[in-house]
């Protein structure tokens, strides 16, 4: 089942991202996050378990995919694309035109995972900058 974040799933959802390899995003950029869009944060759930992750964003004029992730030991059942359909399906709901996500460029499987999608590489170079002072600088 897929369904929206609430905050009983908080240390579930930091375990599947752990066991990922991916960085936990901490409570107070999430606090952050939800008060702009909670429904563009999802779970999977298998029986009673958080299976997977997905944290999507929408600025008014393209949605961004952030985080997915599933947990290894539920991976290769489909989870991932469908938290990636429900995003998509919320993300038409709210009129966004075009949903943009990164890619590590040494990540083959998740590039050829989002392909299989219908996402697209582009030449676009990723700027950055953290900025001093805000809630989390990871």
């Amino acid at each position: 089942m897929i369904r929206q974040f609430g905050w009983r799933d908080y240390d579930a959802v930091t375990r599947v991202w752990e066991a990922a390899g991916r960085e936990v995003v901490p409570r107070a950029e999430l606090e952050a996050k939800l008060a702009r869009d909670p429904e563009l944060f999802l779970v999977a759930e298998t029986g009673r378990r958080i299976a997977g992750v997905v944290m999507g964003a929408y600025d008014g004029r393209r949605g961004w995919i952030l985080r997915l992730a599933v947990h290894p030991d539920h991976r290769r059942q489909g989870i991932a694309t469908r938290l990636v359909a429900e995003l998509e399906a919320r993300f038409v709901r709210l009129g966004c035109p075009r949903v943009n996500l990164l890619v590590l460029p040494d990540n083959e499987s998740g590039l050829r995972f989002w392909q299989e999608l219908g996402y697209l590489p582009c030449p676009d170079v990723l700027c950055t900058k953290p900025m001093r002072g805000a809630v989390s600088e990871g």
